[in-house]
């Protein structure tokens, strides 16, 4: 599956992504349990798509590694389309990423990875539950 295939509501997303950046980590509280959650960005040769990070995913993952999600969801926030591991998902780090290398990278200089989006500003309320179940 390719980022150009992901359509809002999808369950079951099995793909393989290109970490090019992480946001800053931020804390909450959603029914009396703490939890944290961290914006990355994940692109393959069709797109990019903001890939949510939630609690222990967030140290597994780091800028320019490669990273498979299997049986994850895409929703929808302010009209922008981010995939999740949700409930019943799994990431696993299988990699580091393919980098796009520019015309420095034949002189032996590896290309500095373009820093793509921003970090979600989010309220409490709209944090979504990776333990929730998906309706």
């Amino acid at each position: 599956m390719q980022i150009k295939d992901l359509k809002p509501k999808q369950g079951n997303v099995d793909i393989t992504l290109d970490v090019v950046d992480v946001g800053e980590t931020r804390e909450f509280q959603k029914f009396g349990k703490p939890g944290k959650v961290a914006t990355a960005i994940g692109k393959d040769e069709t797109g990019d798509i903001r890939l949510t990070l939630w609690n222990e995913d967030i140290d597994k993952v780091k800028a320019g590694d490669k990273v498979k999600l299997s049986s994850g969801y895409v929703n929808e926030w302010q009209g922008e389309m981010q995939l999740t591991t949700g409930r019943m998902g799994k990431l696993e780090v299988v990699g580091k990423a393919e980098l796009t290398k520019d015309a420095d990278s034949e002189k032996g200089k590896e290309a500095p990875q373009e820093k793509e989006g921003e970090a979600l500003d989010v309220e409490e309320e709209d944090i979504e539950d990776p333990d929730e179940e998906k309706v």
